[in-house]
Protein backbone atom coordinates (compact mmCIF):
# COMPACT_ATOMS: atom_id res chain seq x y z
CA UNK A 1 0.00 0.00 0.00
CA UNK A 2 1.33 3.65 -0.82
CA UNK A 3 1.65 5.67 1.92
CA UNK A 4 0.57 9.42 1.00
CA UNK A 5 2.51 12.74 1.94
CA UNK A 6 0.31 15.15 4.29
CA UNK A 7 0.00 17.35 0.78
CA UNK A 8 -1.81 14.26 -0.90
CA UNK A 9 -4.01 13.70 1.91
CA UNK A 10 -7.74 14.93 1.25
CA UNK A 11 -8.67 17.92 3.64
CA UNK A 12 -11.57 15.91 4.75
CA UNK A 13 -9.34 12.87 5.86
CA UNK A 14 -7.04 15.41 7.67
CA UNK A 15 -10.09 16.37 9.92
CA UNK A 16 -10.65 13.22 10.61
CA UNK A 17 -7.03 11.85 11.13
CA UNK A 18 -6.54 15.22 14.02
CA UNK A 19 -10.44 14.70 15.38
CA UNK A 20 -9.91 14.22 19.12
CA UNK A 21 -6.52 14.31 19.58
CA UNK A 22 -4.78 17.45 19.25
CA UNK A 23 -1.25 16.10 20.34
CA UNK A 24 -1.06 14.08 17.11
CA UNK A 25 0.40 14.88 13.72
CA UNK A 26 -1.07 14.38 10.27
CA UNK A 27 2.81 12.39 9.77
CA UNK A 28 2.35 10.12 13.21
CA UNK A 29 -1.04 9.28 11.93
CA UNK A 30 -0.25 8.36 8.08
CA UNK A 31 2.66 6.38 9.62
CA UNK A 32 0.57 4.29 12.54
CA UNK A 33 -2.59 4.40 11.35
CA UNK A 34 -5.17 4.11 8.45
CA UNK A 35 -8.18 5.71 7.28
CA UNK A 36 -11.27 4.00 6.09
CA UNK A 37 -14.74 4.98 4.51
CA UNK A 38 -17.22 3.62 5.47
CA UNK A 39 -20.39 4.02 3.20
CA UNK A 40 -21.70 6.05 1.47
CA UNK A 41 -22.74 3.03 -0.34
CA UNK A 42 -22.51 0.65 2.82
CA UNK A 43 -25.54 -1.16 3.50
CA UNK A 44 -25.16 -1.46 6.73
CA UNK A 45 -25.22 2.52 7.00
CA UNK A 46 -28.94 2.50 6.64
CA UNK A 47 -28.47 4.60 3.62
CA UNK A 48 -26.06 7.27 2.06
CA UNK A 49 -24.58 8.00 4.83
CA UNK A 50 -20.16 7.97 4.90
CA UNK A 51 -18.34 8.16 7.86
CA UNK A 52 -14.77 8.61 7.71
CA UNK A 53 -12.93 6.39 10.16
CA UNK A 54 -9.29 6.97 11.27
CA UNK A 55 -8.25 3.21 12.77
CA UNK A 56 -5.64 2.08 15.06
CA UNK A 57 -5.79 -1.55 14.31
CA UNK A 58 -9.67 -2.15 14.18
CA UNK A 59 -9.81 0.42 17.05
CA UNK A 60 -11.74 3.48 15.55
CA UNK A 61 -9.50 6.40 17.11
CA UNK A 62 -11.72 9.18 15.61
CA UNK A 63 -15.08 9.40 13.16
CA UNK A 64 -16.09 12.32 10.78
CA UNK A 65 -19.89 11.62 9.36
CA UNK A 66 -20.58 13.36 6.32
CA UNK A 67 -23.84 14.23 5.06
CA UNK A 68 -25.70 14.98 2.43
CA UNK A 69 -25.26 12.05 -0.56
CA UNK A 70 -29.16 12.33 -0.60
CA UNK A 71 -29.55 15.73 -0.59
CA UNK A 72 -33.30 16.95 -2.23
CA UNK A 73 -33.75 20.28 -1.34
CA UNK A 74 -37.05 19.92 0.52
CA UNK A 75 -36.64 22.53 2.49
CA UNK A 76 -35.96 24.86 -0.36
CA UNK A 77 -38.99 23.48 -2.32
CA UNK A 78 -41.39 24.43 0.43
CA UNK A 79 -40.90 28.46 -0.49
CA UNK A 80 -42.55 27.64 -3.95
CA UNK A 81 -45.62 25.78 -2.96
CA UNK A 82 -48.65 26.05 -1.51
CA UNK A 83 -49.13 25.04 2.13
CA UNK A 84 -51.57 22.36 1.12
CA UNK A 85 -49.21 21.19 -1.78
CA UNK A 86 -46.30 20.27 0.46
CA UNK A 87 -48.47 17.41 2.09
CA UNK A 88 -47.21 14.53 -0.04
CA UNK A 89 -43.25 15.96 0.47
CA UNK A 90 -43.62 15.12 3.92
CA UNK A 91 -43.98 11.69 3.66
CA UNK A 92 -40.83 11.43 1.83
CA UNK A 93 -38.71 12.43 4.81
CA UNK A 94 -38.65 9.77 7.58
CA UNK A 95 -40.34 7.53 4.69
CA UNK A 96 -40.58 4.67 7.62
CA UNK A 97 -43.81 6.61 9.38
CA UNK A 98 -44.74 9.30 6.57
CA UNK A 99 -48.62 9.39 8.54
CA UNK A 100 -46.39 11.24 11.72
CA UNK A 101 -44.51 13.74 9.28
CA UNK A 102 -48.28 14.47 7.60
CA UNK A 103 -49.51 15.03 11.04
CA UNK A 104 -46.50 17.10 12.69
CA UNK A 105 -46.50 19.74 9.42
CA UNK A 106 -50.83 20.44 9.24
CA UNK A 107 -50.11 20.57 13.18
CA UNK A 108 -47.48 23.32 11.90
CA UNK A 109 -49.34 24.76 9.51
CA UNK A 110 -52.40 25.16 11.80
CA UNK A 111 -50.76 26.65 14.64
CA UNK A 112 -49.39 29.39 11.74
CA UNK A 113 -53.20 29.61 10.37
CA UNK A 114 -54.70 29.91 14.09
CA UNK A 115 -57.11 26.82 13.62
CA UNK A 116 -57.79 23.53 15.16
CA UNK A 117 -59.30 20.41 13.44
CA UNK A 118 -62.08 18.59 15.07
CA UNK A 119 -62.13 16.25 17.90
CA UNK A 120 -62.36 12.91 15.44
CA UNK A 121 -59.69 14.06 13.11
CA UNK A 122 -57.37 14.65 16.51
CA UNK A 123 -57.78 11.21 17.33
CA UNK A 124 -57.73 9.91 14.14
CA UNK A 125 -54.49 11.65 13.94
CA UNK A 126 -52.94 10.26 17.27
CA UNK A 127 -54.23 6.69 16.32
CA UNK A 128 -52.28 6.98 12.67
CA UNK A 129 -49.56 8.31 14.20
CA UNK A 130 -49.41 5.55 16.76
CA UNK A 131 -49.00 2.72 14.44
CA UNK A 132 -46.67 4.69 12.37
CA UNK A 133 -44.32 4.34 15.24
CA UNK A 134 -45.11 0.69 15.51
CA UNK A 135 -44.52 0.16 11.75
CA UNK A 136 -41.17 2.09 12.61
CA UNK A 137 -40.21 0.68 15.63
CA UNK A 138 -40.83 -2.89 14.15
CA UNK A 139 -38.11 -1.78 11.32
CA UNK A 140 -35.39 -0.82 13.54
CA UNK A 141 -35.49 -3.75 15.67
CA UNK A 142 -35.21 -5.95 12.71
CA UNK A 143 -32.75 -3.96 11.10
CA UNK A 144 -30.45 -3.88 14.59
CA UNK A 145 -30.84 -7.52 14.42
CA UNK A 146 -29.89 -8.04 11.09
CA UNK A 147 -26.82 -5.49 11.55
CA UNK A 148 -25.20 -7.99 13.79
CA UNK A 149 -26.57 -11.33 12.17
CA UNK A 150 -29.85 -11.97 13.15
CA UNK A 151 -31.98 -12.19 10.24
CA UNK A 152 -35.14 -14.18 11.19
CA UNK A 153 -36.26 -11.17 13.58
CA UNK A 154 -36.23 -8.63 10.38
CA UNK A 155 -38.28 -10.77 8.32
CA UNK A 156 -40.67 -11.18 11.47
CA UNK A 157 -40.67 -7.38 12.00
CA UNK A 158 -41.56 -6.90 8.55
CA UNK A 159 -44.25 -9.22 7.81
CA UNK A 160 -46.33 -7.15 11.11
CA UNK A 161 -45.07 -3.67 9.36
CA UNK A 162 -47.11 -5.55 6.05
CA UNK A 163 -50.56 -5.50 8.00
CA UNK A 164 -50.15 -2.17 8.97
CA UNK A 165 -49.51 -1.06 5.08
CA UNK A 166 -52.68 -2.89 4.80
CA UNK A 167 -54.52 -0.90 7.18
CA UNK A 168 -53.06 2.13 5.28
CA UNK A 169 -54.59 1.23 1.84
CA UNK A 170 -57.40 0.84 3.62
CA UNK A 171 -57.73 4.17 5.35
CA UNK A 172 -55.75 6.39 3.42
CA UNK A 173 -55.89 4.51 0.12
CA UNK A 174 -51.92 4.53 -0.22
CA UNK A 175 -49.88 1.55 1.63
CA UNK A 176 -46.81 3.97 1.69
CA UNK A 177 -46.64 7.61 1.20
CA UNK A 178 -49.79 8.23 2.71
CA UNK A 179 -50.35 12.03 2.28
CA UNK A 180 -53.50 11.44 4.64
CA UNK A 181 -53.54 14.35 7.12
CA UNK A 182 -55.22 17.77 5.49
CA UNK A 183 -54.93 21.10 6.68
CA UNK A 184 -57.69 21.07 9.33
CA UNK A 185 -58.33 17.69 9.26
CA UNK A 186 -58.11 14.29 7.84
CA UNK A 187 -58.69 13.47 3.86
CA UNK A 188 -61.66 10.86 4.94
CA UNK A 189 -63.03 9.69 7.51
CA UNK A 190 -62.21 5.69 9.03
CA UNK A 191 -65.71 3.50 9.03
CA UNK A 192 -66.40 0.89 12.30
CA UNK A 193 -64.82 -1.73 10.63
CA UNK A 194 -61.65 -0.20 10.11
CA UNK A 195 -61.28 0.32 13.98
CA UNK A 196 -62.48 -3.20 14.64
CA UNK A 197 -59.19 -4.43 12.14
CA UNK A 198 -57.09 -1.89 13.70
CA UNK A 199 -58.06 -3.30 17.32
CA UNK A 200 -57.48 -6.95 16.06
CA UNK A 201 -54.18 -6.11 14.64
CA UNK A 202 -52.92 -4.71 18.15
CA UNK A 203 -54.40 -7.36 20.02
CA UNK A 204 -52.73 -10.31 18.36
CA UNK A 205 -49.48 -8.29 18.13
CA UNK A 206 -48.91 -8.55 21.58
CA UNK A 207 -47.79 -12.62 21.03
CA UNK A 208 -45.85 -11.50 17.85
CA UNK A 209 -43.39 -9.04 19.94
CA UNK A 210 -43.29 -11.67 22.81
CA UNK A 211 -42.05 -14.15 20.14
CA UNK A 212 -39.30 -12.03 18.93
CA UNK A 213 -38.57 -10.72 22.26
CA UNK A 214 -37.62 -14.47 22.96
CA UNK A 215 -35.59 -14.70 20.28
CA UNK A 216 -33.65 -11.58 21.02
CA UNK A 217 -33.59 -11.12 24.72
CA UNK A 218 -31.97 -14.71 25.19
CA UNK A 219 -29.42 -14.74 22.44
CA UNK A 220 -26.06 -14.52 23.71
CA UNK A 221 -24.31 -13.33 20.49
CA UNK A 222 -27.07 -10.30 20.33
CA UNK A 223 -26.45 -9.17 23.57
CA UNK A 224 -22.90 -9.24 23.60
CA UNK A 225 -23.02 -7.42 20.42
CA UNK A 226 -24.87 -4.44 21.72
CA UNK A 227 -24.29 -4.50 25.79
CA UNK A 228 -22.08 -1.72 26.68
CA UNK A 229 -21.27 -0.60 22.79
CA UNK A 230 -22.06 3.26 21.87
CA UNK A 231 -22.45 4.47 25.60
CA UNK A 232 -23.81 8.08 25.92
CA UNK A 233 -24.76 9.79 29.27
CA UNK A 234 -27.65 11.85 29.81
CA UNK A 235 -26.26 14.88 29.75
CA UNK A 236 -23.60 14.01 26.68
CA UNK A 237 -26.98 13.26 24.93
CA UNK A 238 -28.94 16.59 25.95
CA UNK A 239 -25.48 18.73 24.78
CA UNK A 240 -25.91 16.92 21.87
CA UNK A 241 -29.69 17.63 20.97
CA UNK A 242 -30.35 14.03 20.82
CA UNK A 243 -34.25 13.53 21.40
CA UNK A 244 -36.40 10.15 20.75
CA UNK A 245 -35.44 6.35 21.94
CA UNK A 246 -31.87 7.44 21.66
CA UNK A 247 -31.76 10.12 24.45
CA UNK A 248 -34.60 7.95 26.71
CA UNK A 249 -32.11 5.43 26.12
CA UNK A 250 -29.65 6.97 28.19
CA UNK A 251 -32.26 8.21 31.53
CA UNK A 252 -33.60 11.14 30.29
CA UNK A 253 -37.39 10.98 30.32
CA UNK A 254 -38.05 13.44 27.52
CA UNK A 255 -41.09 12.94 25.11
CA UNK A 256 -42.77 15.37 23.24
CA UNK A 257 -46.20 13.74 23.65
CA UNK A 258 -45.92 14.23 28.10
CA UNK A 259 -43.17 17.02 28.08
CA UNK A 260 -45.28 19.81 25.32
CA UNK A 261 -48.84 17.66 24.64
CA UNK A 262 -50.47 18.15 21.28
CA UNK A 263 -53.48 16.75 20.23
CA UNK A 264 -55.01 14.78 22.97
CA UNK A 265 -51.87 13.32 24.75
CA UNK A 266 -52.67 14.94 27.35
CA UNK A 267 -55.54 12.68 28.30
CA UNK A 268 -54.02 9.01 27.04
CA UNK A 269 -52.80 6.66 30.00
CA UNK A 270 -49.49 5.81 28.94
CA UNK A 271 -45.53 5.65 30.30
CA UNK A 272 -42.60 7.14 29.07
CA UNK A 273 -40.00 4.39 28.50
CA UNK A 274 -36.18 4.84 30.06
CA UNK A 275 -33.31 2.87 30.25
CA UNK A 276 -30.36 4.17 32.33
CA UNK A 277 -27.18 2.20 30.71
CA UNK A 278 -27.19 4.47 27.39
CA UNK A 279 -25.89 1.76 25.55
CA UNK A 280 -27.01 0.28 22.44
CA UNK A 281 -29.07 -2.35 24.04
CA UNK A 282 -31.24 0.38 26.14
CA UNK A 283 -32.01 1.93 22.98
CA UNK A 284 -33.68 -1.64 21.50
CA UNK A 285 -34.99 -1.88 25.01
CA UNK A 286 -36.59 1.50 24.50
CA UNK A 287 -38.22 0.68 21.24
CA UNK A 288 -39.53 -2.84 22.03
CA UNK A 289 -41.34 -0.93 25.39
CA UNK A 290 -42.86 1.97 23.56
CA UNK A 291 -44.66 -0.25 21.06
CA UNK A 292 -46.56 -1.78 23.84
CA UNK A 293 -46.91 1.58 25.17
CA UNK A 294 -48.09 2.88 21.72
CA UNK A 295 -50.63 0.05 21.35
CA UNK A 296 -52.37 1.20 24.67
CA UNK A 297 -52.55 4.45 23.25
CA UNK A 298 -54.35 2.88 19.87
CA UNK A 299 -57.00 0.94 21.82
CA UNK A 300 -57.86 4.23 23.71
CA UNK A 301 -58.67 6.25 20.47
CA UNK A 302 -60.44 3.53 19.48
CA UNK A 303 -62.87 3.38 22.61
CA UNK A 304 -62.33 7.36 23.08
CA UNK A 305 -62.76 8.43 19.24
CA UNK A 306 -65.78 11.01 19.39
CA UNK A 307 -68.51 11.33 16.50
CA UNK A 308 -68.72 14.31 14.34
CA UNK A 309 -66.95 16.01 11.70
CA UNK A 310 -63.06 15.10 10.16
CA UNK A 311 -62.52 18.17 8.34
CA UNK A 312 -63.13 21.91 9.87
CA UNK A 313 -65.62 24.18 8.33
CA UNK A 314 -63.26 26.75 7.51
CA UNK A 315 -63.95 27.45 3.50
CA UNK A 316 -61.24 29.88 2.84
CA UNK A 317 -58.48 28.54 5.42
CA UNK A 318 -59.85 24.62 4.96
CA UNK A 319 -60.91 22.32 1.62
CA UNK A 320 -64.38 22.49 1.91
CA UNK A 321 -66.36 18.80 1.69
CA UNK A 322 -66.99 17.15 -1.81
CA UNK A 323 -70.51 16.98 -1.24
CA UNK A 324 -70.79 20.92 -1.02
CA UNK A 325 -68.17 21.44 -3.78
CA UNK A 326 -70.42 19.34 -6.13
CA UNK A 327 -74.12 20.80 -4.59
CA UNK A 328 -73.14 25.04 -3.59
CA UNK A 329 -71.56 27.87 -6.10
CA UNK A 330 -69.54 29.50 -2.81
CA UNK A 331 -67.90 25.59 -1.70
CA UNK A 332 -66.85 25.69 -5.44
CA UNK A 333 -64.95 28.85 -5.69
CA UNK A 334 -63.60 28.03 -2.25
CA UNK A 335 -62.14 24.94 -3.86
CA UNK A 336 -61.29 26.61 -6.85
CA UNK A 337 -59.30 29.47 -4.89
CA UNK A 338 -57.46 27.35 -2.30
CA UNK A 339 -56.45 24.77 -4.77
CA UNK A 340 -55.34 27.39 -7.46
CA UNK A 341 -53.88 30.01 -5.19
CA UNK A 342 -53.37 28.83 -1.63
CA UNK A 343 -53.99 29.66 2.01
CA UNK A 344 -53.22 33.21 2.96
CA UNK A 345 -51.71 32.69 6.63
CA UNK A 346 -51.15 36.14 8.66
CA UNK A 347 -47.36 37.44 8.36
CA UNK A 348 -45.18 36.03 11.89
CA UNK A 349 -43.27 32.69 12.01
CA UNK A 350 -44.24 29.72 14.03
CA UNK A 351 -42.54 26.26 15.56
CA UNK A 352 -44.51 23.31 16.04
CA UNK A 353 -42.82 19.88 17.25
CA UNK A 354 -44.34 16.76 17.42
CA UNK A 355 -42.64 13.22 19.01
CA UNK A 356 -41.75 10.54 16.11
CA UNK A 357 -40.18 7.00 16.15
CA UNK A 358 -37.03 8.55 15.89
CA UNK A 359 -37.19 11.49 17.87
CA UNK A 360 -38.17 15.55 17.93
CA UNK A 361 -39.41 16.13 13.83
CA UNK A 362 -40.41 19.90 14.25
CA UNK A 363 -41.29 22.41 11.81
CA UNK A 364 -39.94 25.80 11.64
CA UNK A 365 -42.03 28.22 8.66
CA UNK A 366 -41.60 31.60 8.62
CA UNK A 367 -45.03 34.03 6.68
CA UNK A 368 -44.83 37.06 4.92
CA UNK A 369 -48.66 36.51 4.39
CA UNK A 370 -47.97 34.80 0.98
CA UNK A 371 -49.90 31.34 0.27
CA UNK A 372 -46.30 29.74 0.68
CA UNK A 373 -43.62 29.63 3.18
CA UNK A 374 -41.18 32.64 3.30
CA UNK A 375 -38.88 29.99 4.85
CA UNK A 376 -39.14 27.01 6.22
CA UNK A 377 -36.84 24.71 8.17
CA UNK A 378 -37.30 20.93 9.34
CA UNK A 379 -35.51 19.87 12.66
CA UNK A 380 -34.96 16.33 11.66
CA UNK A 381 -34.16 13.79 14.51
CA UNK A 382 -32.19 11.35 12.24
CA UNK A 383 -30.30 14.83 11.29
CA UNK A 384 -29.68 15.44 14.70
CA UNK A 385 -29.34 12.17 16.52
CA UNK A 386 -26.44 11.12 13.97
CA UNK A 387 -24.14 13.89 15.56
CA UNK A 388 -23.39 11.40 18.47
CA UNK A 389 -21.76 8.99 16.30
CA UNK A 390 -17.79 10.28 16.64
CA UNK A 391 -18.60 10.02 20.75
CA UNK A 392 -20.41 6.98 20.18
CA UNK A 393 -17.88 4.87 18.22
CA UNK A 394 -14.69 5.99 19.35
CA UNK A 395 -12.69 3.55 21.27
CA UNK A 396 -14.69 0.61 19.67
CA UNK A 397 -14.21 -2.30 16.85
CA UNK A 398 -15.03 -1.63 13.74
CA UNK A 399 -17.67 -4.46 13.21
CA UNK A 400 -19.48 -2.44 16.35
CA UNK A 401 -19.53 0.74 14.30
CA UNK A 402 -21.90 -0.80 12.46
CA UNK A 403 -24.36 -2.12 15.58
CA UNK A 404 -24.15 1.62 16.67
CA UNK A 405 -26.07 3.16 13.93
CA UNK A 406 -28.59 0.32 13.70
CA UNK A 407 -29.25 1.51 17.97
CA UNK A 408 -29.92 4.95 16.58
CA UNK A 409 -32.10 4.21 13.42
CA UNK A 410 -31.42 6.63 11.20
CA UNK A 411 -33.23 7.51 7.59
CA UNK A 412 -31.15 9.59 5.57
CA UNK A 413 -33.91 10.73 3.64
CA UNK A 414 -34.92 13.21 6.37
CA UNK A 415 -31.35 13.74 7.49
CA UNK A 416 -30.67 15.27 4.59
CA UNK A 417 -33.95 16.18 3.54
Amino acid sequence: MQKLTKDEVHPKIVQALLAMDSDITVEDALENEMVLNMGPQHPATHGVLRLLLRLDGEKVVACVPELGYLHRGYEKMAENMGYLEYIPHTDRLDYLSPPSNNVAYVLAVEKLLGIEAPKRAQYIRMMMSELSRIASHLVAIGALAMDVGALTVFLWGLREREKILDMYDVICGARFTTSYTRIGGVAQDIDTATLRAVREFVDQLEEKLDEMERLLNGNRIFLERLEGIGVISGDDALSLGLTGPTLRGSGVAYDLRRSAPYLFYDEMDFNVITFSEGDSLARYFVRADEIRESMKIIRQTIDKIPSGDTMLNAPKKVLPKKTEIYSRMEELIHDFMLVNFGTYPPKGQIYHAVENPKGELGFHIVSEGDAHPWKMKIRSPSFVNLQSLPHLVKGHMISDVIAIIGSIDPVMGEADK
